[in-house]
């Protein structure tokens, strides 16, 4: 009967220790080709808090290059216009922050993937303290559809930006494409 307790105890103790070694060997584990995903997020360098002209055109940079919905529809305002030229027609076309946000999604489900590029700012009207800026510049934006269906276009934005106070975010009201496309 003693014998039988002794064992009992033995091996009570025995699947203590394996589950702990077993537990310490799985905890140890690291795996490089499945690292552990981050509690906090590593893209507050790449995203601005829009306080800035600048920020927003980085948010916009940010939003295309990885697709992101997300931040493209946070550089709108609501009663956001979007106008470009149909040279066939010789007309202005434009559309509002839905049909912009439907077309943009649908490019960014298209693509494989998309770089935009911000050139030079070829006007800029704001002062420090204003609540609204006129802003024109260049950008590049290359889409890659399928690695033999490809396009880089070079053009130019017009944007009207908007601000409730000075401690608000800037949004786009306006942005006409002025490219010759």
């Amino acid at each position: 009967m003693k014998i039988q307790k002794k064992n009992t105890i033995t091996f009570f103790y025995l699947r203590i220790s394996l589950i702990l070694i077993f537990g310490f060997v799985l905890n140890s584990c690291n795996n490089p080709f499945a690292p552990k995903i981050s509690d906090h997020i590593n893209n507050l360098s790449l995203i601005s808090d829009q306080k800035t002209i600048e920020g927003v055109f980085q948010n916009f940079k940010y939003a295309y290059n990885f697709k992101d919905t997300l931040v493209y529809g946070r550089l709108f305002d609501y009663d956001f216009t979007f106008v470009y030229r149909n040279y066939d027609l010789g007309i202005d076309n434009s559309w509002g922050r839905d049909e912009d946000m439907l077309t943009t999604f649908g490019l960014f489900q298209a693509s494989q993937s998309l770089d935009l590029t911000w050139n030079d700012v070829v006007t800029s009207i704001y002062q420090q303290d204003s609540l609204s800026a006129d802003i024109s510049r260049g950008f590049t934006l290359s889409v890659v559809f399928s690695s033999s269906d490809f396009i880089r276009v070079q053009g130019r934005g017009f944007f009207k930006l908007s601000r409730k106070s000075l401690n608000d975010k800037w949004k786009i009201k306006l942005w006409r494409d002025e490219s010759n496309w």
